[in-house]
């Protein structure tokens, strides 16, 4: 086995990033301050009744992700912070967001439950923001994310509070998958994912400007979106620029292959202005960067990742918004 570290072994062999976004319908992001052992939610401050919910949603193969999530205040709060990151049905940009501030961290388990149930809770608060960014350092997951994720977390703090943008709320955050990517990140509500981040990049996100192209390197997809699908949008958001960032979407995959070596895709969206346009495109089996990858640090096995292309893409509807004269 290979002993580099898996990120420098993707960096190594050319790794393409893009498709390695992961798709959830709900984000559970529970705050708690660190130390977390590698199986986060085994750590020292989460109590059993939220490591049992954690492990019957598991069981139910429920499309949420559990998340712990920390930042520098943590540990001095009175309260315990409760992000719900719900999917939106149909065309959207991405999520819809709860946030609850609780007493404590035991209180968590018994709200989550409620809010399955589609109960309302008496702690949800409104916020004055309306962004949260989350950094994998989970080191002891792996070393990856310590190594590349902690660092980029520290001066990603600088950079924010030099853009001034009060609105954004940057957390570390335990594994969220692709930590051979490191640094890697989620930007809620839309749910899209990225990796390999320096700071040029990462501030280019953070205002939706600049050069566009630098996404080529470090967009790992839209987690609304199926993986295949995903190297289908960054083809739209080169097409469109950063205004894509406002557009409402929505994706699905019509058929595949039984080899899964191709697939016939579908992708529409929704302007501001209310054209809406649907394309579909089919995406074929990239034999070249379709590579074997060692997909953590402590993997025993290699991962054959499979990437998709871009053979066709076509127009099948098109609606242009008309507005009528006064």
């Amino acid at each position: 086995m290979n002993t580099l570290f898996c990120s420098e072994y993707s960096r190594q062999i050319g790794e393409e990033i893009i498709g390695s976004a992961t798709n959830y319908q709900t984000y559970i992001l529970v705050e708690c301050p660190q130390p977390w052992v590698s199986a986060a939610f085994k750590s020292k401050w989460v109590p059993d009744n939220l490591r049992v919910l954690v492990e019957e949603v598991k069981r139910a193969k429920l499309p949420i992700q559990f998340l712990l999530i920390a930042n520098g205040q943590s540990h001095k709060v009175d309260y315990t912070t409760l992000l719900i990151y719900q999917k939106r049905e149909g065309l959207s940009n991405g999520y819809c967001r709860q946030e609850y501030k609780l007493p404590n961290i035991e209180q968590v388990a018994g709200l989550v439950r409620k809010w399955l149930l589609g109960i309302a809770s008496d702690y949800q608060v409104e916020s004055n923001i309306n962004r949260d960014i989350l950094v994998c350092t989970h080191g002891s997951h792996d070393q990856c994310c310590a190594k590349h994720g902690n660092p980029f977390y520290f001066y990603a703090t600088k950079t924010i509070s030099n853009l001034h943008l009060d609105h954004i709320r940057l957390w570390k955050s335990t594994h969220f998958g692709g930590h051979r990517f490191a640094p890697t990140a989620i930007d809620l509500p839309e749910g899209r994912y990225y990796g390999l981040l320096d700071q040029d990049s990462f501030s280019s996100i953070l205002i939706h400007s600049g050069d566009i192209q630098c996404l080529n390197k470090v967009y790992r997809g839209w987690g609304i979106l199926p993986s295949a699908l995903q190297i289908l949008e960054r083809e739209f958001i080169f097409a469109h620029g950063w205004d894509w960032f406002n557009y409402q979407v929505a994706g699905k995959i019509l058929e595949q292959s039984l080899d899964n070596n191709t697939m016939l895709a579908e992708l529409s969206f929704e302007q501001p202005g209310g054209a809406f346009y649907t394309y579909q495109a089919k995406l074929v089996k990239d034999e070249i960067k379709t590579q074997v990858v060692k997909s953590s640090c402590n993997a025993t096995q290699e991962l054959t990742v499979v990437k998709y292309a871009v053979a066709n893409v076509w127009m099948v509807a098109r609606k242009v918004a008309t507005f009528a004269n006064n």
